[in-house]
C-alpha cells in the first residue's frame, strides 16, 4: 500500500511538472533559422525541468485529413489499423506496414518521478499502448489508390520496425535482433518461424528501441540503426555499446561491425540515387533549450563519427557529458542538413518514381513525428529537401500539415514514408491509425 501511495505522489508531482514546463524555456529563433546546410546554433538553454509540450492525441475527425501542399492531394490508401509506424514496399506493389510499438522490458528503475513523468508524457502523446507486434499486408489490387485487400503477414514478432526483401529471403528488424523469413512473390502471409541472423542492443535497456533496415544494393550486406540508450549518456556508456550507430551486418554470416557512429537515434535509412550515397535522419539530443539541438539529414561516411554523445554539430561541445572525449570530438562531422529542432525526423524515402513532377526526382520526403521538449511545438508534418547531383539544393518544404490543429492536439503524427509502385508517397500515421497516399492534384 505505502508503495501504491507512493507512485500516486510521484504520478501527481510528475503532472505538476508537465503544466509548470510547459511555461518555461520558449524558442527564439525565427522560422526555419534552425534549417538547411549552415543552421543557427543558439547558447544552450539547460534546465532542471526539462521543456515538456505534448501534443494530446485525439485521432481524426470523421471526413478530416492532413492538408496538402499546393499541386498536391491525399487520401487515405488505409484506415483502422493499430499504430501503424513503419512501411516497405515489395517488388509486386504489395504495401507491409509494422504495426508496433516500444517492447515490453522495463527500464532499469532510475528516479521513480521521471519515470512517472515519462509515462504521463508517452501516455498523452498517444504512444503507450501495448505493441501489435505484427506486420500487416495490403493490397490495392484495382489501382484506385485505396487497398482493398488486408492480410496479417506476419505476427508474433518483438516490436518490428524495419524490413528489407533480398532474393527470397524477407528480412525483420525486431527491437532485438534480425530475424530471416523465406518469401515468394505474391505471397499474402508467412506462417514459417523465424530463423535469427544476429542479435541487436536491446533489453534490459532499450531506450531507442526501433530498429531500421536497409539492404545494399547486392544484397550482401544489411544496414541497421540502432539509437542510443538514453539522451546524453547519462547512464554511463558502458550500455550504450554498439548503439548511437548504424551497423552493417553481412548476410551470408551475420557478422556485424560498426558502419557509423555517434548518431544519436537514426532512424531513415535510404540510398541517395544520384551519388548512391547511404543517408539517414537523425534525432539529435533534448534538454539543451527549444531552439537546440537541430534533428538532421546527413549523408553516412564508412569509419565516421558524427558527435554523439559528447557534440553536436562538429566540434559544438556538450558540457553536460563528462568525461570528455577530446580525440572524438576533434573528428566528429557535422550533418549535411538541419530539419529544425525537436521535430522527431523518423521516415526518409528518396523519390525515384515519375508520378510527381520532374522537381521531386531524386530528393527526400521526410516524415517529422512532432516534439515534447519545444515551445513552441515543432515538426508534426511531411517536407520535402529537394537534391542535385546527391546534396541538398534547397529549402526545406511542407508536403502535409495540418497533424496538430490550433488547440495544440494532434490528429495524427507522421512516422514512415515509403513511395508506391504507382509514384505516390504513403505516409503512416500512427495516432490516426491510417496509411495516407500523396499525389498530384487532378
Amino acid at each position: 500500500m505505502l508503495r501504491v501511495h507512493r507512485l500516486a505522489r510521484a504520478s501527481a508531482f510528475a503532472l505538476s511538472v508537465l503544466a509548470l514546463s510547459a511555461c518555461g524555456q520558449s524558442a527564439h529563433l525565427a522560422a526555419r533559422a534552425d534549417t538547411g546546410p549552415h543552421p543557427m546554433l543558439p547558447a544552450p538553454e539547460p534546465s532542471l525541468i526539462p521543456m515538456v509540450k505534448v501534443a494530446t492525441a485525439i485521432g481524426w475527425p470523421a471526413g478530416m485529413a492532413p492538408t496538402p501542399a499546393a499541386g498536391f492531394a491525399v487520401n487515405a490508401f488505409a484506415t483502422g489499423l493499430e499504430h501503424p509506424r513503419w512501411l516497405y514496399v515489395l517488388p509486386n506493389g504489395d504495401v507491409l506496414v509494422a504495426e508496433t510499438n516500444r517492447p515490453p522490458t522495463e527500464d532499469p528503475p532510475t528516479n521513480p518521478i521521471r519515470g512517472a513523468f515519462m509515462k504521463s508524457a508517452f501516455e498523452k502523446g498517444g504512444a503507450a499502448i501495448p505493441s501489435p507486434n505484427r506486420i500487416t499486408l495490403l493490397r490495392d489490387g484495382d489501382g484506385d489508390g485505396v487497398a482493398e485487400t488486408r492480410t496479417v503477414f506476419l505476427q508474433n514478432l518483438m516490436s518490428p520496425f524495419g524490413m528489407a526483401l533480398v532474393g527470397d529471403d524477407f528480412y525483420v528488424a525486431n527491437a532485438d535482433a534480425v530475424v530471416r523469413f523465406p518469401y515468394r512473390r505474391g505471397d499474402t502471409r508467412i506462417d514459417a518461424a523465424p530463423v535469427k541472423l544476429t542479435d541487436l542492443p536491446g533489453a534490459p535497456r532499450n531506450h531507442h528501441w526501433t530498429k531500421s533496415l536497409l539492404a545494399s544494393r547486392d544484397g550482401t550486406r544489411l544496414y541497421v540503426g540502432v539509437g542510443s540508450n538514453s539522451n546524453v549518456a547519462e547512464h554511463g556508456m558502458a550500455i550504450e555499446a554498439g548503439r548511437a550507430a548504424i551497423q552493417e551486418i553481412d548476410v551470408k554470416t551475420g557478422a556485424s561491425r560498426i558502419f557509423a557512429s555517434g548518431l544519436r537515434n537514426p532512424v531513415g535509412l535510404a540510398w541517395q540515387p544520384q551519388g548512391g550515397a547511404l543517408w539517414t535522419v537523425v534525432n539529435e539530443r533534448d534538454e539543451l533549450g527549444s531552439d537546440l539541438v537541430p534533428d538532421y539529414l546527413t549523408s553516412v561516411r564508412e569509419g565516421a563519427f558524427y558527435g554523439w554523445p559528447y557534440s553536436y554539430y562538429g566540434a559544438h561541445v556538450d558540457v553536460r557529458v563528462q568525461p570528455q572525449d577530446r580525440a572524438l570530438v576533434a573528428r566528429a562531422i557535422a550533418p549535411d542538413y538541419a530539419l529544425g529542432a525537436h521535430v522527431a525526423a523518423l521516415g526518409l524515402a528518396f523519390y525515384d518514381g515519375r508520378l510527381l513532377p520532374g522537381r521531386y526526382a531524386n530528393g527526400a520526403f521526410i516524415g517529422l513525428h512532432g516534439s515534447w521538449n519545444r515551445d513552441p511545438p515543432s515538426g508534426y508534418k511531411v517536407v520535402f529537401v529537394p537534391f542535385a547531383k546527391g546534396q541538398p539544393s534547397g529549402p526545406i518544404e511542407d508536403v502535409l500539415t495540418g497533424f496538430l490543429d490550433a488547440q495544440g492536439q494532434a490528429h495524427g503524427r507522421p512516422v514512415g514514408v515509403a513511395v508506391d509502385s504507382h509514384g505516390a508517397v504513403l505516409v503512416a500515421d500512427d495516432v490516426g491509425n491510417i496509411i495516407w497516399r500523396v499525389t498530384p492534384a487532378r
